[in-house]
Order: structure tokens, then C-alpha cells, then sequence
């Protein structure tokens, strides 16, 4: 079970952690979590109906990790567009998609991050050096989003764009500064894949 996760009976999925794997997802999770920011004030009140219409951001986000994390929903980025009217229209779409939508998004990516924490603030270690993590299929989820949005976030801190740039990474020698990172994305890919097929019926 080390190093992937494990269908477990009931639909959950268990993988054992050292206690270096724990620290790390962790910490990752964390500086998500202060990436994407706090979530409403705590004196904001309690409408459920406000809330709903809230508006967020309509502007990108100038980190290139936040660009990944939350991308514009309109247009082929790799796509120019044909005339400056289309180019104007698809910005007026995507800013107005965004600040209906970037809100919601924030606080999915906020929960999955912080299921993470919780859960393995929870773990019972099975001795110093880890223990085994045992997910129900709810909490699968949570971190199978997790896992997601920490690749994206690594990939993007790496400037991955596409497979060919994942390639020329993992050949890196060890001495170069970008080998833990990229040590980290690929352990990260690897539980994320065990995990879906987890969650596959």
C-alpha cells in the first residue's frame, strides 16, 4: 500500500504515509490554502441568498498559479482572436463568468485543502514514522480535488504547459534547484492516479 492508495471495503480508499509524506502534503496543502485566500469574513452575514449573488473578482488573477487554478472560462487561449471586437467580447464573457463563479470555486479549493489538513491532522500514527490514512468516498473526493489544484499549482510554478515540458523535468540532474519540485509534482500524480481508479465502480 505505500506510496499509492487502496481500495478499502465501504467505497473508501487508504494509502500509508511516512512521516516526510505527511509533512509534505501538509505543507502543501497549507500554503494552497493561503494562496487562494480566506473565505468570507466572519462578521459577513449569514444570507444564503447574498452570498449566492455575491460578486467576486472579474479581473485575472496576476499570480500565474492563480491563472491555473482559475482560468478564463471563454476562449482558446492558444487562439488568437479574429478582429479586436471578438477579443473585446470574449474579455467582457470572461469577466463577467469570473465574478459570478471565482467565489464559489475559491471555497471548493478551500474545503478540499482543508479536508486534507483535517484528515491527516487525524491520523493515528502507527509508530514515529507515519501510519495509514483511511478515506471514505467523500473524502476521496476532497482529496482527489486537492491533489489536483497541488499538481496545477506545481506544474504552473514549473511552467509545464505540456508534456513534452514534463519530460525535459524529469531528466533534470539532481543538483538542479527545480529536482524537489519536480520530485513532489510527479509523487503527487502518482497517488492522484491511484486514487481515481480508487473511486472508479
Amino acid at each position: 500500500m505505500s506510496g499509492h492508495f487502496e481500495h478499502i471495503p465501504g467505497g473508501g480508499a487508504a494509502v500509508a504515509l511516512d512521516g516526510v509524506e505527511i509533512s509534505i502534503i501538509r505543507s502543501l496543502a497549507v500554503q494552497l490554502l493561503e494562496l487562494i485566500g480566506p473565505g468570507p469574513a466572519a462578521d459577513t452575514a449569514a444570507d444564503p441568498l447574498a452570498e449566492l449573488f455575491a460578486e467576486g473578482p472579474s479581473e485575472p488573477p496576476s499570480d500565474p498559479v492563480l491563472r491555473r487554478l482559475f482560468p478564463d472560462a471563454y476562449g482558446d487561449p492558444e487562439r488568437a482572436p479574429g478582429s479586436p471586437a471578438e477579443a473585446e467580447e470574449r474579455l467582457a464573457h470572461s469577466a463577467e463568468f469570473r465574478r459570478y463563479t471565482e467565489n464559489d470555486l475559491r471555497a471548493g479549493k478551500r474545503e478540499n485543502a482543508l479536508a486534507v489538513i483535517r484528515s491527516l491532522d487525524a491520523l493515528s500514527p502507527v509508530d514515529e514514522s507515519g501510519g495509514v490514512l483511511k478515506l471514505s468516498p467523500e473524502e476521496s473526493r476532497y482529496w482527489l480535488g486537492a491533489l489536483n489544484d497541488l499538481r496545477l499549482a506545481i506544474g504552473a510554478r514549473l511552467e509545464i504547459t505540456d508534456e513534452d515540458d514534463a519530460d525535459l523535468l524529469y531528466r533534470l540532474p539532481d543538483e538542479d534547484p527545480r529536482k524537489p519540485m519536480v520530485m513532489a509534482y510527479l509523487w503527487l500524480g502518482g497517488l492522484q492516479e491511484t486514487l481515481v481508479t480508487t473511486l472508479m465502480p
